[in-house]
């Protein structure tokens, strides 16, 4: 007998159905449940993780409160060992520990052993000295836990490339011999959430400890056909009505935007749920090479302290040439951190680097003074937040202050100068006009990026409720507005090197 037939075995005599129409029944796991137990605890390397991705309501958090309940009191315990489930909110914490509880009151044998808390959202077993606890983002006890085995429920809600109590649970298992973490969850919006980077590196094949298993429609498979359903969710026909799903599709397809909502959670894709500022197929129908740079306009969005500085040059035939900045100061500690491969960016030449701990603002000006001089860079439009701390440094690099104050344009970032501006780089993008050459670091930024509305129409990208970094796209969506703006009115400006530069040494 493996190690997963017996606990399949134990699971099926000592756990009960914790809701639904069989509630109190012995669970009969079904084929692929079983098929998911062995790929954990038969991996011939051990299974250090194990990443669960499924379409939602196919009887995911059940399953793991059986595979809790093997480690708590069944026959995968450590003796004097802690558990902890993770989640990003207090209510979705509860929902394992409820279900766990569920299963506990409803087994004749559970019930001896193991005494739920309610309060605290824990089970201990005292004879095995075993304990558990549901543990939530606002959770400030995370830090200092000794877990062996953790459950990482529904990791496709977090934002961005990292997790604070993810990261605290993971790095405090490193003192057990043999833990085990279960990530079980729909799966992320896009590429560069954390849920995704960790399927995106299971997927590679390198770590033979990292167990993935997925359940998720084909992206060529049409996403309202019976087919694509049966893909993302095994339990179709099953405990999971057939019927109600046919009915989701059927909404889905006559009702656009309701279509991203149930592509991620019930086809289990990764789709922006959220309004995204562009969709990753019109980025990409964009991708051509640069090739025009005779006339440059430019947006330029200034970081704070030590964040990404960006600047995008559009010339007149809508070629595009991002310059992105960050501190060199640990420049491998940031790309591990934010889970983001700036230092592989930088060495390849998409990403540069100022001297010390912050953006160097001397550093920036120098650059733009030297563009000026070889290029033919008619205007540059800016955050006027930033631009205060720039324009000395400019002045002091050599632009005459006349030139500073003609060429570089002050850009709202409210819905009255953002608004048109998003209107002409979305006109731009859905034409397949711009050509950006897929430069990684200003993709990244149009994938983070999300839009928000006001009540009157008006559209602007959101900093705030986006996914990460979104410099380069808000520098864009300046310089194809100054770009726009400046074509039309064909301005004349001086070409007489002296009248631009003052004490600038060649």
């Amino acid at each position: 007998m493996t190690r997963a037939e017996r606990n399949i075995i134990w699971i099926q005599k000592h756990c009960r159905i914790p809701e639904g129409r069989d509630v109190g029944k012995k669970v009969e796991l079904r084929p692929w449940q079983k098929k998911w137990v062995k790929e954990i605890y038969d991996n011939p390397h051990g299974t250090r993780t194990a990443i669960i991705t499924i379409g939602k309501k196919n009887g995911k958090t059940s399953f793991v409160a059986f595979i809790l309940l093997l480690h708590l009191c069944g026959p995968e315990h450590r003796k004097n060992s802690q558990i902890h489930s993770t989640a990003l909110s207090r209510d979705q914490a509860a929902v394992i520990f409820e279900l766990a509880a569920k299963i506990i009151r409803l087994s004749p044998t559970l019930k001896k052993h193991v005494i739920p808390g309610d309060s605290a959202k824990s089970l201990r077993c005292e004879k095995l000295g075993t304990f558990y606890r549901a543990l939530s983002a606002d959770a400030s006890t995370a830090h200092g836990k000794s877990t062996v085995l953790a459950i990482h429920d529904e990791l496709g809600q977090v934002k961005g490339p990292n997790s604070s109590l993810y990261n605290a649970i993971e790095n405090a298992m490193g003192a057990h011999e043999e833990p085990m973490s279960i990530v079980i969850s729909t799966q992320a919006p896009t590429d560069n959430d954390l849920l995704s980077i960790l399927i995106d590196d299971a997927k590679t094949g390198k770590d033979p400890h990292v167990v993935l298993i997925m359940h998720s429609a084909d992206d060529d498979v049409d996403p309202f056909s019976v087919k694509a359903l049966k893909q993302a969710n095994p339990a179709y026909n099953d405990f999971l009505n057939a019927k109600e799903l046919r009915g989701q599709a059927a909404k889905a397809k006559r009702m656009p935007s309701y279509e991203n909502e149930y592509r991620n959670f019930t086809l289990n894709q990764r789709v922006e749920t959220a309004a995204p500022a562009v969709t990753k197929a019109v980025w990409m129908q964009n991708d051509s090479e640069p090739r025009g740079e005779r006339i440059l306009y430019g947006g330029l969005d200034l970081s704070e302290v030590n964040d990404l500085t960006a600047l995008v040059l559009v010339s007149n035939d809508w070629s595009v040439y991002p310059t992105f900045w960050l501190p060199e100061y640990e420049l491998g500690e940031r790309s591990r951190k934010d889970r983001v491969p700036y230092d592989v960016w930088h060495k390849k030449g998409f990403l540069e680097t100022t001297p010390g701990k912050s953006v160097d603002y001397s550093y920036i000006a120098q650059h733009l003074v030297k563009l000026f001089k070889e290029k033919n860079v008619k205007r540059i439009a800016f955050d006027r937040y930033n631009m205060r701390f720039l324009r000395p440094w400019l002045i002091k690099a050599g632009l005459a202050e006349s030139f500073v104050d003609s060429r570089f344009v002050d850009f709202g970032q409210g819905f009255v100068s953002m608004s048109p501006a998003w209107r002409t780089t979305e006109s731009l993008l859905l034409n397949g006009r711009l050509k950006h050459g897929a430069h990684p670091v200003l993709t990244m930024c149009a994938q983070n990026a999300t839009i928000k509305s006001d009540e009157a129409g008006n559209r602007k990208l959101d900093k705030r409720r986006s996914r990460g970094r979104i410099d380069g796209l808000v520098a864009l969506t300046m310089a194809c507005a100054i770009a726009s703006e400046e074509q039309h009115e064909a301005r004349v400006y001086p070409v007489n090197k002296e009248s631009i530069l003052e004490n600038l040494n060649a």
